[in-house]
């Protein structure tokens, strides 16, 4: 076992090279079940819940020790027992704050509850829709590393033709140039297409917590529903919270009312006096006079009222941002999904055609070897298209899907 984990660095690009499979369902699930953002949403909900029996208990009582009424000055100063007022007392008090303000800080930290759960619900929506994308920028990045793999053996064959025809003094030297500088800017184009496929692979490990993670399976046929989206919206996560954090305004709000109302408290002492004068007790109550609200309460309770007004406005504000971005990405889909259709149906098939076209021309002696590389290189530039476009599209639906449907989405 020493020799082995000594031997793990020197292991380790093959290691990163064993990818580990993953297919779509299979990443949401592990990302919802392992992301650290929702664990710590969770965690938060686990202390919220966890303080909210305490929020509307009464303070702690307090005990309170003395001596009352101890001469100072005459003849019995100086003693404990030859005066009838010296006592020694020993008591008990307890402050009650009102039953209004008790009520309101339990609900206030009831708002505490409800809006640390919404967060758990909106933060479970974001990972998903993360790893999501992230899922199908891996799988198309990957899809499209093998479409040009494909293209570059083709026109590699080119190459080799094109030598052969400027030895046998068929095409001009210069020529020969044309396909080297479209293999080099397809050789540009993979450097990208590695590069987009590590950043994907790295996104997809940040959400799964696998080291390599692969895209497998099938991509998913997600289909959009607007009118599904459009009613979904108003159950949307993100506007559970916002709901729940106005919700937690007007309860500080509650509190701030409360205020104005007298709390009280009550004592109980006993006290101790010399044996030829007998014990006594006493008990009292005290109210709090809140006789200066215009400078005290009453400002507290405008702040925590405009604060208030300010969550109305700020929950209006982000249904009419949900509403305008699920209008948006609508319509980003639908421009993408014609796109796509025509860069399949028309753009492909075309690019092909001449493909074959040039290349029958080139073989009978009516064309040059430049028309079959352009030819070929406008049908490379074509399939990369067509996948750039189609991952367009599942971007969109996953989006969409995943952004504004309902929870079993």
């Amino acid at each position: 076992m020493h020799r082995l984990l000594l031997a793990l660095p020197l292991l380790a690009s093959t290691a990163m090279a064993q990818a580990e499979p993953l297919r779509f369902d299979e990443a949401l699930a592990r990302a919802e079940g392992q992301a650290p953002s929702i664990r710590a949403r969770l965690l938060e909900a686990q202390s919220r819940r966890a303080a909210l029996p305490a929020a509307d208990q009464l303070p702690d009582p307090k005990l309170g020790v003395g001596i009352d009424n101890y001469p100072i000055s005459g003849p019995p100063a100086g003693s404990f027992v030859e005066d009838s007022m010296t006592m020694a007392h020993i008591g008990i008090s307890q402050d009650v704050p009102n039953a209004a303000k008790r009520h309101a800080r339990r609900t206030r930290a009831a708002t505490d509850v409800a809006t640390a759960e919404a967060m758990i619900l909106s933060e479970a929506r974001r990972v998903r829709v993360a790893t999501a994308l992230a899922w199908i920028d891996l799988a198309y990045a990957e899809r499209r590393l093998a479409v040009l793999d494909g293209i570059m053996a083709r026109l590699g064959k080119l190459q080799t033709a094109a030598f052969t025809s400027v030895a046998s003094g068929a095409a001009r030297p210069a020529q020969s140039l044309d396909i080297r500088q479209s293999l080099t800017a397809l050789e540009d184009q993979r450097s990208e297409l590695l590069a987009d496929e590590g950043r994907a692979r790295a996104n997809l490990a940040r959400w799964t917590g696998m080291e390599s993670p692969e895209a497998d399976g099938d991509l998913p046929a997600i289909a959009v529903n607007p009118d599904m989206l459009r009613a979904a919206i108003i159950h949307h996560p993100d506007l559970a919270t916002a709901a729940a954090r106005t919700a937690q305004a007007r309860a500080d709000l509650s509190v701030a009312q409360a205020d104005k109302r007298p709390d009280w408290a009550f004592d109980l002492a006993y006290q101790r006096r010399a044996e030829r004068f007998g014990d006594m007790v006493s008990a009292g109550v005290t109210i709090s006079l809140p006789l200066f609200s215009s400078k005290r309460q009453d400002p507290m309770i405008a702040a925590s009222a405009a604060t208030a007004s300010a969550a109305v406005a700020q929950e209006e504000d982000l249904r009419r941002a949900l509403q305008a971005d699920l209008e948006a990405g609508l319509a980003d889909h639908d421009m993408h999904h014609d796109q796509w259709r025509r860069a399949k149906d028309v753009l492909l098939p075309l690019a092909r055609q001449r493909a074959e076209l040039e290349t029958a021309s080139y073989a009978a002696g009516r064309a040059g070897l430049l028309d079959v590389i352009q030819a070929q290189s406008m049908l490379a530039e074509s399939e990369l298209q067509l996948l750039e476009r189609e991952a367009a599209v599942a971007r969109d639906a996953a989006r969409l899907t995943l952004t504004f449907g309902g929870q079993d989405q």
